[in-house]
């Protein structure tokens, strides 16, 4: 047994990469919730079309609850990927932020073309396409 097989047993045992990808995703949006309570420094760089004193720490909050809640639900379809509801609750979550950094881009403008902004933008879009592509694989309805 290696050091890293408690690590290992403790991923989704689920065939497939997707499993593995919302949990990996679901810990980094978890990692985001605590940077959200804990300052504003990186939020500011997400919205950067308006001046930072436009993004305020209920903003953060909210955010950081939002983003507690697509960890949890991601999560959640890491371990439960063949629940057709678990799947398409979790679909949605990226469809959900794909929606926010999209209008946040182009309709609201508080948002520009930078790395903060295309990171989640490409892993939403990515993520979508993906799942979109595996539900016959996983949801076997």
């Amino acid at each position: 047994m290696t050091s890293l097989q408690p690590f290992l047993d403790a991923l989704p045992q689920t065939e497939g990469l997707l499993p593995k990808w919302q949990l990996f995703v679901a810990t980094m949006a978890f990692f985001n919730t605590v940077q959200n309570f804990a300052t504003l420094k990186l939020t500011r760089r997400l919205y950067t079309g308006v001046p930072p004193a436009s993004v305020t720490k209920l903003q953060a909050r909210t955010f950081a609850a939002w983003t507690m809640t697509s960890a949890v639900v991601r999560g959640y379809a890491a371990y439960n990927i063949h629940s057709k509801v678990v799947y398409d609750i979790a679909l949605f979550t990226y469809l959900i932020a794909f929606a926010h950094f999209t209008s946040e881009l182009f309709i609201f403008r508080t948002a520009k073309f930078n790395i903060p902004v295309l990171s989640p933008m490409i892993v939403s879009t990515a993520t979508l396409i993906w799942m979109l592509q595996q539900y016959e694989f996983y949801v076997k309805a």
